[in-house]
């Protein structure tokens, strides 16, 4: 009886063991989709090289993201536009210091479906008559836009409340963050988007360019003339060297994740960020993302490892940064 209770008490030692061994080195990371395949493949690619060490990847949006982060409840948070006022805040009251790492730059895609033949390009203000709040219950067909298109229903898709791409995106096109009508099919999830607009003739969404480019057999990208000459093209596909070069405007911005400094102090957790910063440039390419200059990923890894707490933004997201911009600002 003695020598069972005995190898019972050993058994639970050792699951109590394996279990703290297993939160020690388990690393959560949640928050935006758009940068979720950035992240996942610097997390397989981690993995494989550091048996033994697992990592989570969530998709809850930016704002999801930074809800769970600022409660302590992640280590890592993904986000596709700088922590608010209201985050930076939250974080704050909850004693979680972070460092701000720009790990990429992205084009907000527009899309429609590839059986749409009237759609060659939109201009800014043609989508801000099809998304701000005004044209709810409205603007409801493709002539409304322009008159030779179909007396169809337009039907709208796009990236959730919760998703920084939502609130760069009227911040953007509408002028204000987080103002747009509301009868459109909304999800943090890139993938429901996609299945939406591909299923549907008269659909027309947007998110992520790295979410068209593993579905263009499925979706038409659509070309966006900002109108004001800051492109000097007139429509503009959201391709890798009219992101880079700023001409894909207003619709490129640079996307982040945000560590918490408790938690980088883990060994664990700064080794994943030192490998998130090295392969990045590689990973970011082969998931279909813009890299950053190695100049970026050298000053976030000088920031990383001096621990310099806060966002360059100020709380503020900022349309229309360019990477030379962006440079800037970490340089700082």
């Amino acid at each position: 009886m003695k020598k069972w209770i005995f190898v019972g008490l050993l058994g639970i030692g050792i699951a109590s063991a394996q279990t703290a061994w297993a939160k020690s080195t388990l690393i959560k990371i949640d928050g935006s989709s758009t940068v979720f395949p950035i992240t996942e493949a610097v997390a397989e690619e981690f993995q494989a090289a550091n048996r033994g060490e697992r990592v989570t990847v969530g998709i809850s949006g930016t704002g999801g993201g930074f809800k769970k982060f600022c409660s302590g409840e992640t280590d890592i948070s993904n986000a596709s536009r700088p922590i608010k006022e209201s985050e930076v805040k939250q974080c704050a009251a909850n004693k979680i210091n972070y460092v701000e790492l720009p790990v990429a730059y992205d084009g907000i895609a527009i899309m429609v479906n590839p059986k749409n033949t009237w759609v060659d390009h939109l201009t800014v203000k043609e989508l801000k008559k099809i998304w701000e709040p005004e044209a709810q219950g409205k603007i409801k067909k493709w002539n409304q836009i322009r008159p030779n298109w179909p007396d169809k229903e337009i039907h709208l898709f796009g990236a959730g409340a919760d998703s920084g791409t939502y609130d760069y995106f009227t911040e953007a096109i509408v002028g204000k963050e987080h103002s747009s009508r509301g009868d459109f099919t909304a999800s943090e999830d890139d993938n429901v988007l996609v299945q939406g607009i591909s299923s549907d003739q008269y659909a027309l969404g947007f998110f992520g360019v790295a979410y068209y480019r593993e579905n263009k057999d499925r979706l038409k990208l659509v070309p966006i003339d900002d109108e004001n000459d800051a492109n000097g093209k007139g429509p503009v596909l959201p391709e890798y060297d009219n992101v880079v070069q700023g001409t894909y405007q207003p619709l490129a911005r640079p996307i982040f994740i945000y560590v918490s400094i408790k938690s980088a102090n883990r060994p664990e957790v700064q080794r994943f960020v030192d490998f998130y910063l090295k392969n990045g440039t590689a990973l970011t390419k082969e998931v279909g993302y813009i890299a950053l200059p190695d100049r970026a990923y050298e000053l976030g890894a000088g920031r990383f490892q001096k621990r310099v707490a806060g966002s360059v933004f100020e709380g503020k997201s900022q349309v229309g940064v360019s990477i030379e911009a962006l440079l800037q600002k970490e340089g700082k």
